[in-house]
């Protein structure tokens, strides 16, 4: 197996994640708040609890402009921090009900989109998504946890 074909494939393959993504979620984002609140509400949604320095480093932003977009968000009722009973220094991140009814919302639209997108595929074709789905999760994008 040539390790560097395979390295430029992936590369190919993460660069195509990204141009689906963005055909996925285009137009998705509500008028209210930015693409970047859109990005840390998403990664909030698949991901919480979180805390704010998960969010810092996940997104690649500076905690102080981290801080201020929570902060933003709470303000729009999309999110919320609460204490953690055993540590009561350290602050989780949540979505709230309105939060999360936004975000289930967006998600539902993207679903719909990506059914349309796969609508032709046979049934082993989608069980060979699955399966490539599941050893990508599992070898390449896992999160060392």
């Amino acid at each position: 197996m040539d390790k560097e074909a395979l390295f430029q494939k992936f590369v190919a393959f993460t660069t195509a994640v990204h141009e689906v993504t963005h055909e996925l979620t285009k137009d998705i984002k509500p008028d209210d708040i930015t693409p970047v609140q859109y990005s840390i509400l998403e990664y909030i949604a698949v991901s919480q609890p979180v805390t704010l320095s998960e969010i810092s480093d996940c997104k690649d932003i500076s905690m102080p402009n981290t801080s201020r977009e929570i902060k933003k968000l709470t303000e729009k009722n999309l999110c919320e921090k609460f204490n953690v009973a055993e540590d009561r220094r350290k602050q989780l991140i949540r979505l709230s009900k309105a939060g999360q009814n936004m975000m289930d919302d967006a998600f539902q639209r993207i679903g719909g989109r990506f059914l349309e997108q796969i609508k032709d595929a046979s049934a082993e074709q989608l069980e060979d998504i699955e399966r490539a789905l599941d050893v990508l999760q599992s070898k390449v994008f896992y999160d060392g946890k």
